[in-house]
């Protein structure tokens, strides 16, 4: 039952990430106080489809900027292509400007 409220806090923080920013697994689990529970965001954002309200999960990505969960959104182009539609460039499945564009929710004002 933890992991299930885990989620939907990861969730909830995850809909403040604004549009055309991007962060990371471990930046969210931090932000919620469970460093290293980066692999669970992982599995949270895996399942975040089925999440109401809506959840960005395309604009959550590993620590090195790369679209390493793509698979999980049906079509092999799709990450990557939401990203774009909101001017994030992509080359090589990997976030070119990572550093210019990463939202670290510790940092930006989410309320």
């Amino acid at each position: 039952m933890e992991d299930l409220n885990f989620y939907e806090s990861v969730y909830a923080l995850a809909r403040h990430i604004p549009e055309g920013r991007v962060t990371s697994y471990g930046a969210i689990a931090r932000a919620l106080g469970r460093e290293g529970a980066a692999r669970i965001v992982g599995y949270a954002m895996g399942n975040a489809g089925k999440a109401e309200p809506p959840v960005p999960a395309h604009r959550v990505l590993n620590s090195k900027g790369e679209l390493s969960a793509k698979a999980a959104f049906g079509h092999p182009n799709l990450m990557q292509q939401l990203l774009e539609n909101e001017g994030v460039q992509i080359k090589n499945d990997r976030v070119i400007n990572f550093k210019s564009v990463f939202w670290d929710p510790l940092v930006e004002d989410i309320i």
